[in-house]
């Protein structure tokens, strides 16, 4: 299969004085249109600057498509009791016709710890929450009645198929976790060769589970539509099946218009 080609979609600002954050209907409506593979939401409570909630814009993305995939950009499952994610996540996958990829991912240290002690949880303690957040998440979202850490025993309904994981994170860490209990493994603007390197750290630490599959997030791009597809070719034979370029401006219909470009020179 072709490399997938993906966009954020424009509701998070890493930077305050560049707000982007726009139409999620008008955006996800133009992404698919344009034939492009994959559009993605950031996730926080509160972050450095003004961030939707990702469940709500997944929904919203999904409401007005049909074909292309929908994905946390990740979700930081830490910040959430383990069944109310689950519930989330089975819920998008009806609304959305099992479009929906789960990025995972413990949270950006740029962001600080204050969404950790706005919900009374360990910022410290988030790796381990997210582990075992992980064990218990596919049972979870399909229904199965399941013990939790704390001894509750619950299932929930209706359940629903478990999306593909994706564990974020270019640290010894992230490549671990991506190995006991990722489908893939996302990194953010690795080169090529660094792709291929950890996908092998991968493989080895996860034995007989199938091999991931490699997301870069923000890979280098060039002006020129077509130099950047072959740049991305380069990820693809490192083991990449997806990119999601990242926004360069409030103006997410240029930077999709370009995704589609480059899309469409992809060889």
């Amino acid at each position: 299969m072709p490399l997938d080609i993906g966009v954020l979609l424009p509701t998070s600002t890493p930077d305050p004085t560049r707000p982007i954050l726009g139409d999620v209907r008008a955006s996800a409506r133009f992404a698919e249109e344009a034939g492009l593979d994959s559009v993605w939401s950031t996730d926080h409570l509160v972050a450095s600057g003004p961030m939707l909630d990702s469940t709500v814009v997944l929904a919203a993305a999904s409401a007005v498509t049909e074909r292309i995939t929908v994905g946390f950009n990740v979700m930081l499952l830490s910040l959430r009791p383990v069944a109310w994610a689950a519930k989330q996540v089975s819920s998008l996958q009806h609304v959305s016709g099992n479009r929906l990829v789960l990025g995972i991912g413990t949270g950006n240290p740029a962001h600080g710890d204050v969404a950790w002690r706005a919900t009374g949880l360990s910022y410290a303690d988030r790796g381990r929450r997210t582990d075992e957040a992980l064990r218990v998440l596919p049972d979870l979202v399909a229904g199965n009645r399941t013990v939790l850490d704390d001894g509750v025993e619950v299932a929930l309904a209706p359940g629903a198929a478990m999306p593909p994981v994706v564990i974020a994170g270019n640290g010894r860490a992230a490549l671990r976790r991506a190995a006991a209990y990722g489908d893939g493994w996302a990194s953010i603007a690795l080169p090529p060769e660094d792709i291929a390197a950890g996908l092998a750290e991968i493989a080895r630490l996860a034995g007989d589970r199938p091999p991931a599959t490699a997301t870069v997030v923000g890979p280098e791009v060039d002006p020129d539509p077509a130099r950047t597809a072959e740049r991305l070719a380069s990820y693809e034979a490192a083991g990449a099946t997806r990119v999601i370029l990242a926004p360069t401006s409030p103006d997410w219909h240029r930077d999709y218009e370009f995704a589609a470009k480059v899309r469409a020179a992809y060889p």
